[in-house]
């Protein structure tokens, strides 16, 4: 599959824009990461995109998240990719370094949208590490970014500084694309 396929097959299934782009800032994040550890960049930004794929048809079925993605996927991506789907839910453990990264990534996306928000210019421009690690500490801000999920990049090898770096950097350039 194509990310132009990707893509289009989740404007499909996906009717919610700010779901659309929380999917395009993962899939930023992955295709950041994979460069950094010399991983394929098609492949983790897929992984990314395609995430939560099955949302509209399993936000009130959460049980069901990840498996309906794998489902609709079909034949169309690798194995590798509907593991990272499904480990990125808790619908498998995390074993590989990808599988792992999609973990964290999820909510981290989310985060740092809502550090954006917070700031009176409502730019990812204007948000930086420091920022992030701050917030990172306030229960109150973001309750639903899962500290501990984010905080598992270390079983990628990177600190949360070094995650946040590397996360913020890659949604910083695409931050027209999703309106940040």
């Amino acid at each position: 599959m194509t990310r132009e396929e990707a893509l289009e097959l989740l404007k499909t299934h996906v009717t919610n824009k700010n779901l659309i782009n929380h999917c395009l800032a993962c899939e930023a994040i992955m295709r950041r990461l994979a460069r950094h550890f010399g991983e394929d960049e098609e492949v983790w930004g897929l992984a990314g995109l395609l995430h939560d794929l099955d949302y509209d048809y399993t936000k009130d079925k959460p049980e069901e998240h990840g498996f309906k993605s794998v489902e609709i996927l079909g034949d169309s991506v690798t194995e590798e990719i509907k593991n990272a789907i499904l480990a990125h839910c808790e619908k498998k453990t995390p074993e590989t370094l990808m599988e792992r990264a999609l973990y964290a990534v999820d909510p981290t996306s989310g985060f740092i949208v809502a550090a954006a928000l917070i700031r009176p210019e409502k730019k990812l421009n204007v948000v930086d590490v420091p920022f992030l690690l701050n917030r990172f500490k306030e229960k109150g801000f973001a309750k639903g970014a899962n500290r501990e999920q984010m905080k598992s990049c270390e079983n990628i090898g990177l600190t949360l500084e070094e995650f946040y770096a590397l996360s913020l950097e890659a949604m910083k350039e695409i931050a027209n694309e999703i309106g940040l």
